[in-house]
């Protein structure tokens, strides 16, 4: 693998197959003071480990972990410090290669889900309608019944509505999203270059009744088929015999009803250069208070 930098956006977004490994989402990344390396392949992120000299490295939805790729990051450690480096490749199950490199170890966190709901937007309308679940499309029309209307607009003043929405979700749910100066950071980066994920959202605890929610991802999915889009990537899902008492089954159900295809991904792995600092961190990250810290280290 070659490890030379490369400066041209076109060029480079080719080489890539998810928006996290994009330019822009690069762009975005450098904007909140992260240290960005960006190759012919992959780009990768440096953090900080508190109160150390050391770095963490993050390759998100990136290619496969082949020999080529462990002798590239290795080199990239070395030259950043890294104590390891933590990958999650864009690669689904089954995949023809089953065997990763031995310096490749299975990580005890995970920060993208293993599983994840795609639905094919080349599919008619109607075919996506008739794989939904009835209560899914039973929503839909309860929606349109109660007039609910949903609009595209990609303005400042409904970024503001958004932002009020996603934080008043993650309150009522209980979940720890990302702060203020991460989405105004990704809003200002992403508006003019984005298309079709679904990372994140909010939502309001009044008229619960009217099912508002099912019409705007149904909507967004027209969207998707009308910019000529083949699929809608709903950004993570809990996997096969969803547990209900999980916290998050509530998303996984939601997006569970559009018949999405449930698709697995590799997983995640570490590539560990420095075992001390390695197994004191994964040992820290298991104490709650500080956990949350060292998640704030990768989404900030």
């Amino acid at each position: 693998m070659n490890l030379r930098p490369i400066a041209n956006k076109q060029q480079y977004n080719k080489l890539v197959t998810h928006v996290i490994q994009s330019w822009e989402w690069g762009e975005f990344r450098k904007s909140l003071g992260i240290k960005v390396l960006r190759y012919d392949a992959f780009q990768i992120t440096l953090h900080k480990i508190p109160f150390t000299n050391f770095n963490v490295g993050y390759l998100p939805k990136g290619p496969m972990p082949d020999q080529k790729l462990a002798e590239a990051l290795k080199k990239i450690g070395k030259e950043n410090n890294c104590a390891f480096i933590k990958i999650e490749p864009d690669v689904r199950l089954p995949s023809t290669v089953y065997r990763l490199p031995s310096n490749f170890i299975k990580s005890p966190k995970p920060l993208f889900t293993k599983y994840n709901f795609v639905v094919d937007l080349t599919k008619s309308e109607e075919e996506l309608l008739k794989n939904m679940h009835p209560k899914t499309r039973y929503n839909i029309k309860v929606a349109q019944k109660h007039g609910v209307k949903v609009e595209e607009r990609t303005d400042d003043r409904s970024f503001e509505i958004y932002l009020k929405l996603y934080f008043e979700t993650t309150q009522r749910q209980g979940y720890h999203g990302h702060n203020e100066q991460y989405h105004r950071k990704a809003w200002l980066t992403l508006k003019e270059a984005d298309t079709l994920y679904y990372p994140y959202g909010g939502s309001s605890k009044d008229h619960p009744e009217v099912m508002a929610n099912n019409l705007v991802a149904w909507e967004a999915i027209k969207l998707g088929k009308k910019l000529g889009l083949k699929k809608f990537d709903m950004w993570g899902a809990l996997g096969p015999n969803a547990n209900p008492k999980d916290p998050f089954y509530g998303f996984h159900k939601f997006k569970q009803g559009y018949g999405g295809q449930l698709v697995e991904y590799l997983g995640t792995y570490d590539l560990v250069f420095n075992w001390p600092v390695y197994i004191l961190f994964t040992a820290i990250d298991k104490l709650t208070p500080l956990k949350i810290a060292l998640l704030k280290l990768f989404k900030k």
